[in-house]
């Protein structure tokens, strides 16, 4: 099974968020675009686990301990840079609580052998990557062309604010991948309390 840990959205934001999304991917319609309905904040992605591991995983993240987490979700941007675009994300402001959940989670799942993440936690949600095809343009010319008219269109418009929540608890997820995008199920539940 392939698998990560998440917070979800509340349905108000996701309801905001997928409104701007149907706003925008006209302006790089070449890119792969997410549907809301599966927008969440990755605090770990696992990967591929026998599903022998699934109650030692279970036991290891309901061990965690900590408070709910207060978001706002605003601002947008590009990775890796604006310069040379491949995904386009939205912001995510939280206080120190937020990474040191990501930390708290990663640490839980280095007991299983689970390699500890290389990179510093940024939160965001994805809402765009560069789709493939024109094979004929080097990667770079691909994304920064698929994503020109949006960061005009950025450009022109307030940095989107999409509200705050609190997630009191956060989610061991599967992905299936197939060829509409992946499908995420939620196998269990954690709460944040502190």
């Amino acid at each position: 099974m392939r698998l990560f840990v998440a917070l979800d959205l509340e349905e108000q934001i996701r309801r905001r968020i997928s409104l701007y999304v149907q706003g925008l991917s006209g302006f790089a319609p070449e890119a792969r675009w997410a549907a809301a309905a599966s927008l969440h904040v990755t605090l770990k992605f696992i990967g591929e686990q026998p599903e022998e591991q699934m109650p030692h995983l279970q036991e290891a993240l309901a061990a965690i301990q900590t408070r709910p987490i207060s978001l706002a979700l605003r601002g947008s941007g590009f990775f890796p840079t604006a310069s040379k675009p491949r995904v386009f994300w939205l912001g995510i402001k939280a206080a120190q609580d937020l990474p040191d959940l990501a930390a708290h989670v990663d640490k839980a799942l280095t007991a299983l052998a689970i390699p500890r993440e290389e990179h510093s936690f940024a939160p965001h949600l994805t809402l765009a990557r560069v789709g493939s095809g024109a094979p004929h343009l080097p990667r770079e010319k691909k994304s920064t062309s698929r994503f020109a008219r949006l960061q005009k269109q950025l450009t022109a418009m307030p940095e989107p604010d999409f509200g705050t929540m609190t997630a009191s608890e956060f989610y061991l997820y599967r992905s299936q991948l197939s060829p509409k995008g992946s499908r995420y199920t939620k196998l269990a539940s954690f709460p944040l309390r502190g």
